[in-house]
């Protein structure tokens, strides 16, 4: 159990970790590309471009995307890579729907199929696919290890798992700076457009308590994974995971 494990939205509540990452999800869900791009300025977009840059390189032809939200990176693959195949799941019933709505309207029903799913509890065979990726989304497992295990799990031999996630830059003042941002004034923005404010603190308080860079590689290889490896984007703000089975 890692202290990431127990980062909850609602400390009161009497939820579990999943069910309340799963409501939090939902509710957020009508305005979260939105909000994803306006916090971000952006800079999201080229962040999941240089995550699947390393997909790319094994020139997959089945992809899981676990946690896939609103399919956004889903998409990206599915015009960056051209695989035959590609799997999205996540545990929010709404932010499916709202990726749904997008595949259909990229005309991308063919070969991205989105699903309820649980990474805790894949639901497919070993050996299935050529790549897996997560996108700002491991934080939000309620058993980090069974999650990553799993994922290996549903690997083909030789295949990669690439993650993008937040992190804290080390740099004092970047640090400093990403701090007052996370903490104090992107939860405020979205309060102010009448959006959940605690899913953003939430964002805060999982990012703190995550095992990154060096300790989530760690994890990685812990599960059975080898030749792993990270890149910090923009200051330290999130890294790029890579590694194999």
């Amino acid at each position: 159990m890692y202290t990431h494990d127990q980062v909850v939205p609602d400390a009161n509540s009497k939820l579990s970790k999943k069910e309340q990452v799963a409501q939090m999800f939902d509710d957020i869900a009508p305005r979260y590309d939105f909000f994803n791009r306006f916090l971000s300025l952006g800079i999201d977009k080229g962040w999941r471009k240089k995550a699947l840059v390393y997909v790319k390189e094994k020139n997959p032809k089945t992809i899981l995307d676990v946690a896939t939200g609103t399919a956004d990176l889903a998409l990206m693959a599915h015009q960056m890579i051209k695989p035959t195949r590609i799997e999205g799941i996540d545990i929010s019933e709404q932010m499916l729907e709202v990726g749904k709505q997008k595949v259909k309207k990229a005309n991308a029903e063919k070969v991205i199929n989105l699903t309820v799913g649980d990474s805790e509890a894949i639901n497919f065979s070993k050996n299935t696919f050529d790549a897996v990726m997560v996108s700002f989304g491991v934080r939000n497992f309620g058993n980090l290890e069974k999650g990553l295990s799993e994922i290996h799990r549903v690997l083909n031999e030789n295949g990669r798992i690439v993650v993008l996630e937040f992190s804290k830059p080390k740099n004092k003042v970047w640090a400093a700076m990403y701090k007052l941002y996370m903490k104090a004034v992107a939860p405020n923005l979205v309060a102010a457009f009448g959006n959940n404010k605690k899913a953003y603190q939430y964002l805060n308080d999982s990012v703190i308590a995550f095992p990154e860079r060096e300790n989530f590689l760690q994890v990685l290889e812990k599960v059975g994974f080898k030749k792993s490896f990270y890149k910090a984007l923009s200051f330290g703000i999130c890294c790029i995971y890579v590694a194999e089975k």
